[in-house]
């Protein structure tokens, strides 16, 4: 409580000390690197925007706490773009000081009937709606019609930048439901640290389980890990796989656990979850993390 007070109180003498006049550029400040990344490609080639991202590679939106910069950046900001659905949970008193004209919650475009229920936290949806291309398709188009109605001289160069993407992102999604449809359905399971890929599952028709709820807040213990291990022991899984912006301890106590009983399990690899590789890497903007991730899921479970 102490530290978000200080940072609501660093949070208003920001907001007002600011200037329009201070800055030229049109300032997007995204919380994670999908959000940057989409708001990027949707203005490219518009003149006087500037993308900000509060979240950087391997960081976990649900533990993050704002920095007195971030406070800044969001205060001075013209547009904040927020996925919502609970992903930023330390971060909604911020969001919801801010004047809502500035404020977009992207992810809350979607309806009620396209989210999955978090069954952990009551009338709560799975924020991870990244994962399913088709609703990121959605919500990147809903991003656009913001975004013209910010610049609506660039509406023309935005709505070029959107149909572009789209079409780059039902491709992309068309290629998983190929991919992961050549594994052998009995080895099609994907078991994680934390409940990321409910929609990924969904969408691409692979069973899912993470070690942690949908939230790296929730706790685990013993008991799930014995739970956990019981059931890839049971059903025969090969391989599962760490997450970049979660401790591996999890997953490897998971693997001891089946070794323990006399079980081979391989660590699959690190998947890309709530956050996007190094800038320059193949996982440094969002299409390159989703075939990053695709890669790493087929050569494991295949």
């Amino acid at each position: 409580m102490r530290h978000l007070a200080a940072i609501l109180l660093l949070f208003f003498t920001a907001w007002a000390c600011n200037s329009p006049q201070e800055s030229k550029a049109y300032t997007i400040v995204c919380t994670t690197g999908m959000l940057a990344d989409a708001v990027s490609v949707l203005t490219e080639g518009v003149d006087s925007i500037e993308v900000k991202s509060l979240m950087g590679p391997g960081t976990d939106p649900h533990l993050y706490k704002a920095t007195q910069g971030d406070v800044f950046a969001l205060s001075r900001g013209d547009l904040i773009v927020y996925n919502g659905l609970h992903l930023e949970g330390k971060m909604q008193n911020l969001f919801h000081k801010l004047p809502p004209e500035r404020v977009y919650a992207a992810a809350e475009v979607l309806a009620d009937s396209m989210l999955i229920n978090a069954s952990e936290f009551e009338e709560a949806y799975d924020p991870h709606v990244w994962f399913d291309l088709s609703l990121w398709s959605t919500i990147c188009e809903k991003l656009s019609q913001r975004l013209q109605l910010a610049k609506p001289e660039a509406a023309d160069i935005i709505t070029k930048n959107e149909s572009a993407y789209r079409q780059a992102l039902m491709e992309a999604h068309q290629t998983a439901i190929k991919t992961l449809s050549e594994i052998p359905e009995k080895q099609r399971v994907l078991v994680t640290a934390h409940d990321a890929f409910k929609y990924f599952g969904k969408a691409y028709n692979l069973e899912v389980r993470g070690l942690q709820g949908i939230s790296t807040t929730a706790e685990f213990g013993l008991r799930d890990i014995s739970d956990l291990a019981r059931f890839i022991n049971e059903r025969g899984i090969k391989a599962v796989f760490v997450e970049s912006s979660v401790s591996p301890k999890a997953i490897e106590a998971v693997q001891e656990a089946v070794q323990r009983d006399g079980n081979d399990l391989e660590l699959g690899g690190e998947l890309y979850s709530d956050a996007l590789g190094r800038e320059g890497t193949e996982a440094g903007n969002f299409l390159g993390m989703f075939y990053e991730n695709l890669k790493t899921i087929e050569e494991a479970l295949r």
